[in-house]
């Protein structure tokens, strides 16, 4: 702008070349003078930073070194009342004059001559911004060097320029500054929808701001307005003056905004450099969950914190974000971010197992899995309530959060493979130093933290595309692939639904919510999770002690889930119609033990019918059997005559060919009654006695099946020392599904039967030999 004037200039046509020559030189000393002595930039000294929701409801103030609360705000966001009562009241002519206007200086020093004081000011709007931007003392040396300044404002920025500094800058009491901050303050609402009455008080405030605050003296600001009121009549006329008259001075107290305190701080640090920063959360959900995590304070422990995100599935953008339960409390590690926070999963990792095995073609919605006592390599998982279910299928491994199936199927998949594929997929793994992936990463033995799960959980509302949560507009949508769009939808319905089959059995109830969810629980009762999707949204809850401290009872199910159901209940509005699957993905009749189709087998061979969910139409079959050889289908032969079981070497006449399915030998001892009989060959004949059946070789000793304990009136629980013979190194006890223990061979194991009823007690070995016996204690 300076250099087009100085041009403009130059080009006055002039009688003699001794005038321009001499405007010129002028002007050159002029434009050296304000290169050697420039206005100070705005933005130069330490600024005070806002951080504002998306509707631009202030979250946090970071004050400047003079602890000054300063609202950036731009003119179409500031109400036109506001900017014409200020135009109206200090500056008529801001739109036409160079930044000095010398009749108003000449009126004001004729009345300063007249009555020997100050009776109106002659400064215009760009000479106050100047003297905001540089405080000069109110001397004559002084007010010439804010025209000055006012002049250099002038050539280097426009009109609206100008006054987006007024209305960011404007003193309006104590530590506020500018028409936005204190809208906010005074009024709790927004510059853009004040009120007339409200925009004649902050337009007149910045003359006296200690002395007319609404806050403390209403009579003195009332005072003002009404001169304020006065002049502006014939803008605004005079039934909306009357109206302005009317409303009483009413401010609140000023308080410091803090709503997603940790939030604020975290974008303040990824944009030092401004001063106002726009983020995308929004200001009705952030409360809503911070008021939810409020009311889970009365039933933790003292030290024990909260934190939540939410982030819309659509644009990633984060809605809401509570990185502890209070702020306020030291107790709970309030300034602790704990979405930021590396701790264990637990079990929030499963459902990306059971997403990249699909891809993989190793498993389908109803593949057999096996929930029993193993050891792989030596490594022996449990499960968290300490019992087995025997046989379950994938979907009923991952509703259930099955330990030992999930590390099955890891086991399948290579734990290197599976971090790499997280990795892939945008989710940040910490192994501990110089470790390698191994079987425990499923069940927690890694570290993530609260964002990097509501991350990669968005991939099953995303057609398998996880995304990095955005805080503010303008940042990068940045995406990776987790999951095929196929195994996204078919894991999604898993954990809302249960799947095909778990629908033919409740209908469907779990779909109602139209939110699928998991939840997670580390070593210890250290940390509990639950992270869950709905259309619209991710959120993810994390709740344990900052530094580590295990706490006992508190897990992902009873403390996490509930609050992360109550969350959604706030913030969603329900969820679409029920979802189509996309082309990938079909249904399909399967049976066990194989796991193939079952349009592809004779009815003998399918135990167990399931309806399964299919990717690329592929049903895989059961996994290999782990403990025993041979093909799960196999040719079995029978005596013709007696129908027991025989081979060609001892059959006493003629045999025949039957075709067999069989179950993995792990579980076996689960099977009931009527499958038992499907699924086991009949005894050997006598003439084939001494071949041995696969599962023969271990007996539970000492008890008989269907033996009856009696307690002895109300004496103490009986006590039975269980014992096996013809098995391994080491027997692995059951008592209706739960482990009780172990005992080294030809040891026995005492257990107590404090229950009375029928209890099924069960021994294993580690190649899969197994007995079984029934009780009842009275």
């Amino acid at each position: 702008m300076i250099f087009s004037f100085f041009r403009r200039v130059l080009r006055l046509r002039h009688h003699t070349a001794a005038p321009r020559l001499t405007v010129a030189a002028l002007l050159a000393l002029l434009l050296l003078a304000d290169r050697v002595f420039p206005p100070p930039s705005p933005g130069a000294a330490a600024h005070a930073q806002v951080v504002l929701a998306r509707d631009g409801t202030p979250l946090r103030a970071f004050p400047d070194s003079a602890h000054i609360w300063r609202h950036p705000v731009r003119l179409d966001e500031v109400s036109p009342r506001y900017v014409e009562a200020v135009l109206a009241y200090e500056d008529r002519w801001f739109r036409w004059h160079p930044g000095v206007n010398p009749f108003a200086l000449a009126r004001a020093a004729w009345q300063w001559a007249r009555h020997g004081r100050i009776v109106s000011g002659g400064s215009t709007l760009t000479m106050q911004v100047a003297r905001l931007l540089e405080p000069m003392p109110r001397t004559l040396m002084g007010k010439l060097r804010q025209i000055a300044r006012a002049v250099q404002l002038e050539l280097r920025l426009s009109k609206r320029e100008i006054l987006e500094l007024y209305l960011t800058r404007a003193p309006m009491g104590g530590v506020l500054e500018g028409v936005e901050a204190a809208s906010r303050a005074y009024f709790g609402k927004p510059s853009r929808s004040l009120s007339h009455a409200e925009a004649a008080l902050l337009a007149v405030l910045p003359q006296a701001p200690s002395l007319l605050r609404p806050d403390r003296f209403p009579e003195r600001a009332l005072a003002a307005r009404e001169k304020v009121l006065a002049r502006l009549e014939t803008t605004w006329g005079q039934a909306a003056i009357a109206d302005a008259r009317q409303e009483p001075v009413i401010a609140q107290a000023v308080r410091e905004p803090l709503l997603a305190p940790l939030f604020a701080e975290r974008a303040r640090r990824l944009l030092p450099r401004r001063q106002r920063i726009d983020t995308t959360l929004d200001a009705n959900m952030q409360t809503a969950v911070e008021q939810l995590l409020a009311t889970r304070l009365a039933v933790v422990p003292p030290r024990v914190s909260l934190a939540a995100l939410v982030v819309d599935n659509a644009t990633l953008e984060v809605m809401a974000y509570a990185g502890s339960a209070d702020f306020a409390d030291d107790q709970r590690f309030a300034h602790v971010d704990m979405v930021q926070g590396k701790r264990s999963p637990g079990s929030t990792l499963k459902p990306f197992l059971y997403g990249f095995a699909l891809d993989d073609g190793l498993i389908h919605s109803e593949s057999l899995l096996s929930d029993a006592p193993q050891s792989f390599s030596g490594y022996q998982p449990g499960n968290f309530q300490a019992d087995f279910s025997g046989p379950v299928s994938v979907s009923e491994a991952l509703r259930k959060s099955l330990n030992v199936p999930a590390v099955e199927v890891l086991d399948r998949l290579g734990a290197e493979r599976f971090v790499a594929l997280l990795r892939r997929g945008g989710l940040r793994l910490s192994l501990p130093r110089g470790a390698a992936p191994n079987l425990s990463v499923i069940l927690g033995g890694v570290s993530v933290n609260l964002e990097g799960l509501v991350n990669a959980y968005t991939a099953l509302a995303r057609a398998g595309l996880a995304g990095k949560p955005r805080f503010t507009s303008d940042a990068p949508l940045e995406e990776a692939r987790m999951l095929s769009e196929g195994a996204a939808f078919i894991v999604r319905d898993l954990l809302e639904a249960g799947g095909p089959t778990a629908r033919q059995v409740d209908g469907g109830i779990g779909a109602r919510r139209g939110i699928a969810w998991k939840t997670g629980t580390s070593f210890g009762f250290r940390d509990a999770w639950a992270v869950g999707v709905s259309d619209r949204h991710t959120a993810g809850v994390w709740v344990g002690r900052p530094d580590g401290t295990p706490n006992p009872g508190f897990f992902g199910a009873n403390v996490a889930a509930p609050l992360l159901i109550d969350i959604f209940a706030a913030i969603d509005e329900g969820h679409s119609p029920r979802r189509a699957p996309p082309a990938s993905v079909t249904q399909a009749r399967v049976c066990w033990p194989l796991g193939t189709r079952a349009d592809a087998l004779p009815p003998a061979l399918c135990h167990q019918e399931r309806r399964a969910w299919l990717l690329n139409g592929v049903a895989p079959p059961t996994f290999a059997d782990r403990l025993r050889a041979g093909a799960a289908r196999y040719t079995d032969f029978r005596d013709a005559t007696s129908g027991l079981r025989v081979r060609a070497a001892c059959a006493p006449g003629a045999m025949r060919a039957v075709e067999m399915a069989r179950w993995p030998a792990l579980l076996e001892p689960w099977l009931d009654a009527a499958t038992r009989r499907r699924a086991l060959p009949p005894a050997w004949a006598e003439t084939c006695a001494r071949a041995m059946a696969p599962e023969a070789g271990l007996k539970i000793v000492g008890i008989a099946d269907g033996q009856t304990i009696v307690r002895a009136g109300n004496g103490a629980p009986p006590m039975l020392r269980l014992a096996a013979r013809g098995g391994g190194e080491e027997t692995i006890w059951l008592v209706d599904g739960r482990q009780i223990g172990r005992s080294p061979a030809n040891r026995s194991l005492a257990h107590v039967f404090a229950e009375p009823g029928r209890h099924t007690i069960t021994a294993l070995d580690e190649s899969g030999r197994h007995d079984r016996v029934e009780i009842s204690v009275r």
